[in-house]
């Protein structure tokens, strides 16, 4: 039996004036986890897609050998038959349909023609039990938070019993407990047997899990390393191709404003009549950035949300923005207000994929280029340029459609928005879901310099490193209601996951 389960050789894959992929050599042995590096664009994503069908043989040049054999995957079903799955970053899941009908999609269990329900139930319960996530299975999609929504998105790859599974971020929006958590199914996996090809900017998490690293630059391959032969510093610089020596920005000063929001005994109801957020008062000042943590269902996006008047439903308490009690009834009205917002959702919430770069970055700001009523071409380029300069979006152009950008940098696109409506009050749900570390750490000097201009932030996140790395003060949220403060000092992951599990307030 060959060492290399899969060796992909001299992969080269072309988009119109793009080389995506320039001779890319991907061997992966059999029942390792291999770890798959590199910056937003230097091409992890579209080797997975030709790997996974997504881009099928023709499409491409180079060859794809699994347990010897020359593959040439027609589509997605046909690698999948070939024992690969994949877990995207952007999820593909049915919103309308619940947990278990999405798990077997396309595979129910039939017989004479009609559905077995009863057994598709029961196998979707065994797998859910297997990740430890214990959800209704009727509940549809769209009625769950992203975080686990991604962990469906594995129950359901594991449902195709592959050989080989990839996912693609599958910790951008879990928690601490949930990342611990799939770290142990992708370790049970390995004993098993099954091969795992991982994509994530979290190094840590990398360095903890995978025994070799393939690392990628500007669709070419650098070098493939054992784990314990090359360092997280070591690793950054390779995928940059410079050396970054922090990870996180100094703030320069620290020179609180006044209380730009206040919001006191605030309390929120769903549709279902169900307490969503309970009495929450907390403040933050202007140059200040305040830290939002709390496991996945704490209320944190809620919270958010419900403020920057997207999220509807019962809302007692006050809010109150400057010296103002204002009462924000849609996104429209907290944008008038000086808000912004980037959601943790930018595929389901935040961006208009088949419209242009251009088009994104100027929505929520048109009055900003239009001229006596009319929109005007070149002020629209004009600013989106300055954007894409300003976050180093990596695009041939601003006319580029959004969908074909990469995660990150779609991330970036829907930051530049937020940036354009100049807003004195910045809510960001996960700013850096899905980005590299370079591109972190430019997204994490932005952040300094808004709040040293006098923006407040409110920063939700799950990644505790960078809760800790960045807040002046950090709320901790569980089960609806704030559950302590933690100041400059005593920011430390143990206390915030002490009081993010109920612990003392």
């Amino acid at each position: 039996m060959p060492e290399y389960i899969l060796e992909m050789t001299n992969i080269t894959k072309e988009f119109p004036g793009v080389k995506a992929l320039n001779n890319v050599n991907f061997h992966v042995k059999r029942g390792e986890i291999h770890a798959l590096c590199g910056e937003n664009g230097a091409g992890k994503s579209t080797l997975m897609k030709v790997l996974s069908g997504v881009y099928p043989y023709g499409t491409y040049t180079g060859d794809i050998v699994m347990n010897g054999k020359v593959m040439a995957f027609e589509n997605i079903r046909s690698s999948e038959e070939a024992g690969i799955a994949i877990i995207y970053q952007e999820l593909t899941l049915i919103k309308e349909l619940d947990i278990a009908e999405n798990i077997f999609l396309g595979r129910p269990f039939n017989r004479a023609g009609f559905v077995q329900w009863d057994k598709l139930y029961y196998e979707a319960s065994k797998l859910l039990k297997d990740i430890g996530l214990d959800l209704d299975l009727s509940r549809k999609i769209k009625d769950i938070g992203i975080g686990h929504q991604q962990l469906v998105e594995i129950a359901k790859a594991l449902s195709l019993k592959a050989d080989i599974l990839i996912l693609d971020e599958p910790t951008s929006a879990l928690t601490e407990t949930e990342v611990e958590m799939l770290m142990r199914i992708l370790r049970t996996l390995k004993e098993r047997g099954v091969t795992c090809i991982l994509i994530s900017h979290k190094l840590n998490e990398l360095f903890s899990m995978a025994d070799r690293i393939t690392i990628l630059r500007d669709g070419s391959t650098v070098g493939t390393f054992d784990i314990g032969d090359i360092t997280e510093e070591k690793t950054i610089s390779l995928m940059v191709g410079r050396e970054l020596t922090q990870r996180f920005p100094e703030r320069t000063r620290k020179n609180f404003g006044n209380v730009a929001l206040k919001v006191n005994d605030y309390s929120l109801w769903g549709n279902d009549g169900n307490k969503i957020l309970d009495h929450i008062s907390f403040s933050v000042r202007k140059g200040e950035i305040l830290g939002l943590s709390g496991l996945i269902g704490a209320g944190r996006t809620e919270l958010l949300t419900s403020l920057f008047g997207f999220l509807k439903g019962k809302r007692t308490g006050t809010v109150t923005i400057g010296s103002q009690e204002k009462r924000v009834g849609n996104p429209r009205e907290a944008i008038g207000l000086g808000m912004g917002m980037v959601t943790e959702d930018r595929k389901r919430y935040g961006l208009v994929l088949i419209q242009s770069i251009v088009e994104n970055t100027t929505l929520a700001s048109l009055p900003r280029v239009s001229s006596f009523g009319v929109l005007s071409r070149d002020k629209e380029i004009y600013e989106t340029n300055n954007y894409i300069s300003l976050l180093g979006i990596k695009t041939r152009s601003a006319e580029t459609v959004v969908n074909n950008l990469s995660g990150g940098n779609q991330q970036k696109v829907l930051l530049a928005r937020c940036l354009m409506t100049n807003p004195e009050i910045l809510f960001l749900d996960e700013p850096t879901r899905g980005v590299d570390v370079g591109a972190k750490f430019e997204i994490y000097t932005l952040m300094n310099q808004l709040a040293e201009k006098g923006t407040a932030i409110v920063m939700a996140s799950s990644d505790l490193p960078e809760i800790i790395g960045m807040s002046d003060r950090v709320l901790v949220m569980c089960e609806g209601h704030l559950n302590g403060e933690l100041t400059e000092g005593n920011i430390t992951q143990e206390a915030i996951m002490e009081r993010a599990s109920g612990g003392r307030s």
